[in-house]
């Protein structure tokens, strides 16, 4: 059987195609559901996922992805994703890491600093 920490290790290989930011960093998933296949060696993963806009055209090429990838392993016969938009993704779903990447971070300004004599 895969573990949870697996599956996010995967997550983290797939990527939202207009941003330089994995899924599992964007926040974008919700649910990871890992069950155990009828060979119990190997498990059935159930991820609920978001877009960052429901009118992402992008959202079944991720889903896909995201498929592929976890089935690919020999530890998971088979992965399904549903996408959802309930609730609606925030950019407050991202992770420090990613904020950070897409400058949600600024460095705050500099302190200023007392004006020259002369200047009013």
């Amino acid at each position: 059987m895969i573990s949870r920490d697996g599956v996010v290790e995967i997550l983290k290989q797939c990527y939202d195609p207009e941003l330089p930011i994995d899924l599992w960093n964007l926040g974008l998933i919700y649910n990871i559901d890992i069950q155990k296949s009828y060979d119990e060696k190997q498990s059935d993963i159930n991820i609920t996922m978001s877009l960052t806009t429901p009118g992402c055209g992008m959202g079944q090429h991720m889903a896909d992805d995201i498929k592929n990838k976890l089935e690919s392993l020999d530890e998971v016969y088979q992965a399904s994703v549903q996408v959802t938009f309930d609730p609606p993704w925030t950019p407050d779903m991202m992770t420090e890491e990613a904020k950070g990447k897409l400058g949600f971070n600024p460095q705050p300004p500099p302190m200023a600093q007392d004006e020259p004599a002369g200047w009013k």
